[in-house]
């Protein structure tokens, strides 16, 4: 007979990866967590294989099971490779290829044969309709409602199984984005309908018009999948809510995400930044560097005061990978964050000019990297990682998948060694310091855009990969202390489980503070406050709902905005000081200065509702502390050691049998089923009464003994 076991108690999270599908159950007791290779051709398979996997581990029957929450890159995949609906777009007449003009400029300046993202929605499915509206909201042309009837023909001809309908300055006045809905879903009863103003009711209509053919573009695909996990899981034995991870950091309930499932685009990424920064919380840590690495990329967000920086832009499908400006926009609320190809799958070779590189490319679950032994050739950072001692051929993944140390070998020496004249060993050191290092500039250059230090952060590191570098990572960047949480191969997953139910609404409305009309500020508000609030009940139940509002304000005359939160409660003629100190505090700490005598505006106004996701629990598990002492190791590992420049035999701790206070000096190894701790000899790790490893520098040390 199962436990008996509260239903509100247990929860499951599941995060689909690029490589891997990590699933963790949570109970009263314990946290019990699995990974699974991902099934590209069927997600549900791999998600509905963890489920039942974790369930075993825990005991737990799936009736038992209060809540699912769930996270997927399926969005992302379908856009990147162009497995979405065949999307048609209906705008404003002249507007036709107002989707691949784009903005007119050059992401990369010299580069004659530039290549750019082709729009979602191709030329030959773009079609206009007469009607105008201006940027105010009035009507200057009425909808020619006859022009949509006969459209509705063509439509259906073309076999078209998305439609997105974006009108010039709907954001002002939806009125003719709706009608022409209503009129084409009574004639394609099938076909999806995505209109701008409510997937992205902002101005700039290249990157509204882009949002919602995207959105359109993923809806079929990820409604049928949805609703196929969901059918699935009920067949299975699953009767609880499932919500859905979004890449604004908040929870969302099923139907809203299969409305808008554009918003689910960087869904595994935000869970893993929540995970960071409910740590931060609960350990009284405000400067904090959020390191995710894991099959196919690694992400790193600066984290101040409990929180991540939040943007309202990102791209998708970039045609140069990781450059800013040649891929898809999309205006979704997003956690703000730096991604680079740079995983355990990220497959290594030697350029013409005989250096060594490092992805973007990745081999990801099929074939994987050569050790996997599904017919991958190339060698990846984990094939590096295998020859180094870093990952044990025979505990990769808790054992699940054998791994060949010799096909590593042999792809190193033909991709890498061969070319270069290298050994395997310093072949496999040269990928694992070219992958370093690609992170360690990334996380430099973000923080420089961003006016921010890295010097006096805590480094918390997650996901399969990240604990593998995290102190080689650290020593890098002249970081002392960093953070290996409970789970930290699962961490996005066990984030999902940390994240409040939540939903963002915007609104553009030009409002300049020399000419602040408060009234007409708080009426909006209030219908935004209405909209937000009816999505987050959905989910929430009877659970309290906070308000938090920001807008996107810049000098007057200025292209682009910066995020300004605004204060609680209705606006009054009074408030335009406060707006000021905002905006002059936000502005100063970006570029250092302000301009005076110049009248501010603001372009957008965001509302987002947020309730404690269900269960959530309130605090970090605190075990008691040890004596301290060094733990028994479980035997020895023969491990590379960077500082040296040469193996080493190392003893293995199991991260499962180290108690709270006890110390190990690098350079050592701490195992656990997800992933692998690498001590290296700069470091000192301790375990953490949270559970979490932490790795201080010696120096650090030393001054914290001393103290």
């Amino acid at each position: 007979m199962p436990p008996a076991i509260s239903p509100e108690s247990v929860r499951l999270a599941v995060d689909i990866g690029g490589t891997f599908t990590d699933v963790v159950l949570e109970t009263p007791e314990a946290r019990y967590s699995t990974k699974v290779l991902t099934t590209k051709a069927a997600p549900e398979e791999g998600v509905l294989d963890g489920m039942m996997r974790a369930l075993k581990l825990g005991g737990i029957e799936p009736g038992q099971v209060g809540l699912i929450v769930h996270g997927t890159t399926l969005a992302t995949n379908a856009i990147i490779e162009r497995k979405g609906a065949k999307t048609a777009l209906v705008t404003t007449q002249g507007f036709r290829d107002s989707i691949e003009m784009a903005q007119e400029n050059r992401f990369e300046q010299y580069d004659i044969f530039i290549e750019k993202p082709e729009p979602l929605a191709p030329r030959t499915l773009r079609f206009t309709v007469p009607e105008r509206t201006d940027a105010k909201g009035g009507v200057r042309l009425p909808l020619d409602e006859a022009a949509v009837e006969a459209l509705a023909d063509t439509l259906k001809a073309k076999g078209v199984e998305a439609i997105a309908i974006g009108f010039l300055h709907s954001y002002a006045n939806p009125t003719h984005e709706r009608r022409t809905a209503e009129i084409l879903a009574a004639k394609l009863p099938e076909v999806r309908i995505s209109i701008s103003s409510e997937v992205c009711p902002e101005v700039r209509e290249y990157e509204r018009f882009s949002t919602t053919c995207a959105n359109a573009y993923v809806q079929p695909l990820m409604a049928r999948y949805l609703e196929s996990l969901q059918n699935r899981a009920h067949a299975a034995g699953f009767a609880c809510p499932l919500l859905l991870m979004t890449s604004g950091g908040g929870l969302t309930t099923l139907e809203t995400a299969a409305r808008f499932p554009i918003r689910l685009v960087e869904s595994g990424p935000a869970g893993g930044v929540i995970l960071s920064t409910w740590i931060a919380e609960n350990m009284g840590i405000d400067r904090i560097l959020s390191f995710d690495m894991g099959g196919t990329t690694a992400k790193i967000c600066i984290i101040d005061d409990g929180k991540p920086m939040a943007s309202r832009s990102f791209e998708v499908d970039r045609r140069y990978r990781f450059m800013k400006g040649s891929g898809l926009p999309v205006r979704i609320p997003v956690i703000e964050m730096v991604e680079i190809g740079a995983g355990g799958g990220s497959l290594a070779g030697v350029d013409p000019m005989k250096r060594i590189t490092v992805g973007p490319e990745s081999a990801g679950s099929d074939p994987g990297p050569a050790c996997y032994r599904l017919g991958g050739s190339r060698p990846a950072v984990t094939d590096a990682n295998v020859v180094l001692g870093r990952i044990d051929p025979d505990r990769f993944a808790g054992g699940s998948i054998q791994l060949d140390a010799s096909l590593s070998k042999q792809a190193l020496d033909t991709h890498v060694g061969t070319p270069l004249d290298l050994d395997t060993t310093l072949s496999a050191f040269g990928v694992s310091e070219v992958v370093e290092e690609n992170m360690a500039n990334a996380a430099r250059v973000h923080a420089v855009e961003r006016g921010a230090e890295l010097e006096g952060r805590t480094l918390i590191a997650f996901g399969g990969g990240a604990p593998l570098h995290a102190a080689r990572l650290a020593e890098k960047l002249g970081i002392a202390d960093v953070l290996i949480p409970a789970s930290a191969g699962v961490g996005s997953a066990v984030g999902f489980l940390r994240a409040p139910i939540a939903f963002e609404v915007v609104r553009s409305r030009f409002a300049r503070l020399s000419t602040f009309d408060p009234a007409a500020i708080n009426a909006m508000f209030v219908e935004m406050g209405k909209e937000a609030t009816d999505v987050v009940k959905l989910g929430a139940g009877s659970a309290p709902i906070t308000i938090s509002r920001s807008a996107d304000m810049r000098y007057a005359g200025q292209g682009h905005e910066i995020l300004v939160e605004l204060p609680d409660g209705p606006f009054t003629k009074d408030s335009v000081a406060e707006l000021q100190k905002r905006f002059d505090a936000g502005y100063r700490a970006l570029f250092n200065r302000v301009i005076p005598a110049l009248d501010i505006e603001v372009v957008g106004w965001i509302l987002k509702a947020e309730a404690p996701a269900p269960g959530r629990a309130a605090a970090l598990p605190m075990a008691a502390a040890s004596e301290g002492g060094a733990p028994a190791a479980l035997g020895t590992r023969t491990l590379f050691d960077p500082m040296l420049r040469e193996f080493a035999s190392v003893p293995v701790y199991a991260r499962t049998a180290l108690k709270p206070g006890q110390s190990i000096q690098g350079p050592a190894v701490i195992a656990e089923d997800e992933t692998t701790t690498i001590i290296t000899s700069g470091f000192t790790a301790t375990l953490d009464p949270s559970g979490a490893i932490r790795l201080l520098a010696r120096k650090a040390v030393l001054q914290e003994a001393a103290q």
